[in-house]
């Protein structure tokens, strides 16, 4: 029969471990460029008035999906983008 004491030995060399947890992202991770205008021209381009999925946004413009993320949310800003339910998007 298993006893609370017999549990607490079994875990207790893994509590008396320190927890080690990393204190920032990479800087590979960190790291972000603007996006150029021809990424911008590019997701521009694939956007219409019919809504569109942003992973296919991603998957055809050939961007990070940072990126996509940036340019669209600029469009929002700009009032030029409208997002639907689901992760869709599609132009004003």
């Amino acid at each position: 029969m298993t006893e609370a004491f017999d549990i607490i030995n079994a875990v207790a060399p893994i509590m008396e471990r320190p927890i080690e947890l990393p204190s920032r992202e990479a800087e590979d991770e960190m790291s972000f460029d603007e996006p150029d205008d021809g990424d911008r021209s590019r997701i521009i381009g694939l956007l219409g008035p019919s809504p569109v999925g942003i992973d296919d946004l991603i998957r055809l413009a050939k961007v990070s999906p940072t990126t996509v993320r940036v340019v669209l949310l600029e469009l929002e800003l700009a009032g030029r983008l409208e997002r639907h339910g689901g992760g869709l998007v599609s132009m004003l």
